[in-house]
């Protein structure tokens, strides 16, 4: 439709008419601007991405949508915590960057990421998905001390391997006790009903202008970081071997975009702004190192279709 056509009289008239076409064609606008800055931020990619899997080991804690910056604040780990580039701006990107078309069967994944179930199988020895199990019903995401029980209990079952944990935390629902305040994913909200992904997303209502409650809606997330915290240094106390923690992701909080200028919220995928792919980097060393033996690949347990739709409308992501 030309600019013209989309903008005539006749649609001005029924803007007036009804005010709520106006905050839909804002939306459509702005989710058209990210796509612009996504495409110039992927043209101006280098080559300093991290290879996590290259990285020296034992076991690999994986924080969602971590900021570096936040976590460097907050994580007591003093000069330890360093930064890398993530090769994606959301998870699912990370992952295919980082382990699809490898074959890594000397390590065990452990995850509440609803993405993983789209890895090929044979890519680690074994998968453990806690989406299903594991579910906490009331908050509507893995809890931090649950990935802490279930890592020691991969560890104990394959004591060779090396370990990657991913936690969900810090990305939203919100579990901390300000974060409890919302809703589980964030905030009340309305969207069209062509683009509502079945919860309210907490960034998007922040993207689009349909909330007001920005710096309650930051300050639900760093809690969700430092309530999260305490559960990854006790993780650590228990597992043998080097430990690194990272993110496979960072986390937009009103920073301008380029090339057209726009306060952006989230992790748009695609989009490799520096503060978004910026992720904390922290070796936690050790005199007692695993070691660590490939085996061929277990048989990975599916979760069914409604199962694997749940999680991701619950944690934000519309498929």
């Amino acid at each position: 439709m030309s600019i013209w056509r989309r903008y005539s009289l006749q649609n001005a008239r029924r803007v007036l008419e009804n005010p709520e076409l106006l905050r839909g064609e804002t939306r459509r606008l702005r989710k058209d601007a990210l796509k612009a800055n996504a495409y110039v931020s992927r043209l101006l990619n280098d080559d300093e991405r991290m290879d996590v899997m290259a990285e020296d080991w034992d076991n690999l804690v994986i924080l969602d949508a971590c900021r570096y910056d936040m976590f460097a604040a907050r994580a007591n780990l003093g000069d330890r915590v360093t930064s890398k580039l993530s090769p994606g701006s959301e998870s699912w990107e990370f992952m295919q960057e980082s382990f699809v078309g490898r074959e890594f069967h000397d390590t065990v994944y452990i995850t509440s990421n609803p993405h993983a179930y789209k890895l090929p199988d044979g890519t680690f020895h074994a998968v453990i998905n806690l989406l299903d199990d594991y579910w906490d019903n009331e908050f509507r995401t893995v809890m931090p001390e649950t990935m802490v029980e279930q890592t020691i209990a991969a560890f104990e079952k394959y004591p060779d391997k090396r370990i990657i944990t991913h936690f969900m935390q810090p990305h939203f629902p919100f579990i901390g006790e300000k974060g409890r305040k919302f809703n589980h994913a964030g905030i009340e909200m309305q969207l069209d009903s062509d683009e509502h992904s079945g919860e309210p997303h907490p960034w998007n209502a922040l993207q689009f202008g349909e909330t007001d409650k920005e710096s309650e809606i930051i300050e639900a997330y760093v809690e969700n970081l430092n309530v999260t915290l305490p559960d990854v240094e006790r993780l650590l106390d228990e597992l043998p071997g080097k430990s690194v923690i990272t993110a496979d992701h960072g986390n937009l909080i009103g920073e301008r975009t380029y090339p057209i200028p726009m306060r952006t919220f989230g992790h748009p995928g695609g989009l490799h702004k520096r503060e978004l792919i910026e992720v904390p980097w922290a070796e936690i060393d050790s005199d007692e190192r695993r070691k660590i033996t490939a085996e061929s690949p277990e048989t990975r347990e599916e979760m069914t279709d409604e199962v694997i739709e749940d999680r991701l409308r619950n944690l934000g992501y519309a498929e």
